[in-house]
């Protein structure tokens, strides 16, 4: 924490949309001058918020995550079944993050995932202080690398496979996307700040950032994916998705109104702008990183009373 104030940052899931968020992130990464973990105190993320947000805790810049994206982001999505996906994903965590574990990283951190059989969050921290209880076995990242936490973030099932953890007491837990308990982490995130890192809240500064909402893609009536899109599943993710991130949102307004919050994340209606969590087409994904930057210019004046 420095000049008083504690920083929180905070990552919406949402798949290939991430591209819109790290369009901001280079944005704010420009406007302090230096690597976003040296600013912020503590970085939630859920699902793809989940992969930025390791990479940034472990010191990459955001340039260097957008290189990042374009490498294997596409390739993930283009994949037609669960367990080509969660292949893709697995050697895409691996590439990225080889064996760090979550004592490497820089500042605290909170990867969101969902378990599949207790039905319950499981949030791997990277700091004690973030612990709400049992301080006494506190582990970081419960001893599971961060390849495998951040992949177990994004198991959108049934669309990825489910993903099993095994943690630092031998414990085999089942695990699934972030986004089905807190697609929006900001309520979590303010939660550790406040009560177990008992920061008082006129002293903590929060931006919330979103993936922004977009049209259904129009698909032609021959393709594979267009009739998937019909399918009750599909459409089902992506509701769930979407109205646990507003509700999340209306929740911390509800209850932490007096906690001075950003929140970034526009609604898109023009066609062009059609898009949806698995999409693939590069010059698409370069069309919602130049949005990014349009949403931060919007936000520029209280993002610089917030982080400078």
């Amino acid at each position: 924490m420095t000049d008083g104030q504690f920083r929180v940052l905070s990552l919406d899931g949402g798949g290939a949309k991430g591209f819109y968020t790290l369009g901001i992130l280079r944005e704010i990464e420009a406007l302090i001058g230096c690597p976003i973990h040296e600013r912020f105190d503590l970085i939630f993320g859920t699902s793809t918020g989940a992969i930025i947000t390791s990479m940034m805790a472990l010191g990459k810049s955001v340039n260097e995550i957008i290189a990042l994206y374009q490498d294997h982001i596409p390739t993930v999505m283009k994949k037609t079944n669960a367990d080509d996906r969660s292949e893709a994903l697995a050697v895409l965590s691996k590439t990225i993050f080889g064996d760090a574990k979550f004592d490497d990283l820089k500042t605290n951190i909170g990867i969101v995932a969902t378990k599949w059989i207790f039905e319950q969050p499981m949030i791997f921290k990277g700091g004690i202080a973030q612990a709400h209880g049992r301080k006494a076995t506190f582990t970081p990242g419960f001893g599971v690398l961060i390849r495998d936490a951040v992949q177990a973030s994004c198991s959108a099932y049934p669309y990825f496979n489910r993903k099993m953890v095994v943690t630092e007491n031998g414990d085999h837990i089942e695990l699934i996307d972030g986004g089905f308990c807190a697609n929006n982490p900001t309520l979590y995130a303010i939660a550790d700040a406040t009560v177990a890192m008992q920061i008082p809240p006129e002293q903590i500064r929060v931006v919330s950032l979103g993936v922004g909402t977009y049209p259904p893609r129009k698909l032609e009536w021959w393709t594979l994916d267009h009739w998937k899109s019909k399918t009750p599943g599909v459409q089902l993710l992506q509701k769930t998705l979407e109205i646990n991130t507003q509700s999340m949102d209306q929740l911390r307004k509800i209850l932490y109104k007096h906690i001075p919050t950003v929140r970034i994340s526009q609604s898109f209606s023009e066609p062009a702008m059609a898009t949806d969590l698995f999409e693939h087409d590069l010059k698409k994904l370069n069309i919602l990183t130049q949005r990014g930057v349009q949403s931060f210019a919007e936000h520029e004046e209280t993002l610089k009373t917030f982080l400078l």
